[in-house]
């Protein structure tokens, strides 16, 4: 097929609006109040909340507070970019909370354990983690199994891992081993440093960069999005569907890994199942963002300003003295109320 066959399956998928169709006349709500929402709604959301949390507490607008946040969201938006790529080829991947899990705990043990320098530590973390997205896309692509439905199958397994691997303990400097003796092995001075600030803060914002300017400016990340709009007229355009989808679940397990690993270097231990709790939060970001500016699509801005919103909504209502127990509520809430705003765009 042809390059000009292909580039207008990639502009007929790349989530512009077409507009009305010619003599009819969309209603003023539609058009007006509806359109206005939808592509700045998060953003209003966004310095509404600012304002609100600004009155009401006094210490929410401070600089110090401010820098909270952004560390806060940083693990959050890393796992979600990942969650992002895999959403824009049409895919789902359940298993990132889990892989980071995984990362977070051999990055650690690397140092403690094997008293291995900085470079194969996180080196080893990554190769396990990209095991994971080879065997994601090799069962999806090779079976034809529903992504979703793989990804949960393998963050299960997954967990089981990363728990089998550690033994069901905390790894951390000092620990006791199995035989009764203690670790020896310490955290280097450079990998504590990913996780503190500005590294941690950085480290999120090149990758949203890298990931924006890959996914809307380079020839590859198109034609993610043709194959996430329609598969079929994707591989009728000649676009090598399978290689952009094992594509996909690679850098999605990427970036998976490297939230571990900089959760790893931010509290200097391996919890078990330290991941899990980012699944929510990114899967909340990456559909939140769909609507920012109006993009219909998973894109990484979007993904950032969902994953800011549910940052600034955490440490407010954690600064109002809201229970913690509490926090599940407003975020499954925020996540139903982007769901129901995009695929009602969608009809």
């Amino acid at each position: 097929m042809s390059d000009t066959h292909t580039e207008k399956a990639v502009r007929s998928s790349s989530g512009a609006d077409p507009g009305p169709a010619p003599g009819r006349k969309p209603s003023a709500a539609r058009l007006d109040w509806f359109q206005f929402f939808y592509r700045y709604g998060t953003i209003v959301t966004i310095v509404l909340l600012i304002l609100f949390f600004g009155l009401a507490t006094d210490s929410f607008l401070q600089g110090q507070n401010i820098i909270n946040i952004l560390r806060s969201i940083s693990i959050v938006t890393i796992i979600a970019i990942g969650l992002t790529i895999s959403l824009a080829v049409g895919g789902f991947d359940l298993s990132v909370g889990s892989t980071a899990s995984l990362a977070c705990g051999v990055v650690i043990s690397m140092f403690v354990w094997y008293h291995q320098p900085t470079a194969i530590g996180v080196l080893a973390a990554i190769g396990a983690c990209l095991l994971v997205g080879a065997l994601n896309s090799f069962l999806i692509i090779r079976f034809r199994i529903p992504d979703m439905l793989l990804t949960l199958a393998v963050m299960f397994v997954i967990q089981g891992v990363a728990l089998t691997y550690s033994r069901g303990a905390t790894i951390s400097q000092n620990m006791v081993m199995p035989d009764g003796s203690f670790a020896t092995g310490q955290i280097p001075k450079l990998f504590a440093k990913f996780g503190q600030v500005p590294g941690i803060i950085i480290i999120m914002l090149v990758i949203v960069l890298l990931v924006h300017l890959f996914l809307n400016y380079t020839k590859h990340g198109r034609y993610m999005y043709v194959i996430g709009g329609n598969m079929e007229a994707a591989k009728l355009s000649g676009i090598p569907v399978n290689k952009y989808r094992i594509a996909a679940y690679l850098l999605s397990s990427l970036f998976a890994a490297i939230g571990g690993i900089v959760l790893g270097a931010r509290i200097l231990t391996a919890e078990v199942n330290s991941g899990a709790p980012y699944l929510m939060d990114a899967v909340a970001a990456t559909f939140i963002g769909f609507s920012v500016f109006g993009a219909g699509k998973p894109n990484a801005l979007g993904t950032f300003f969902g994953a800011v919103l549910i940052g600034i909504l955490q440490n407010g209502l954690v600064m109002m003295s809201v229970p913690y127990y509490s926090m599940d509520i407003v975020k499954g809430g925020v996540l139903a109320f982007a769901l129901a705003l995009t695929y009602y765009r969608k009809r």
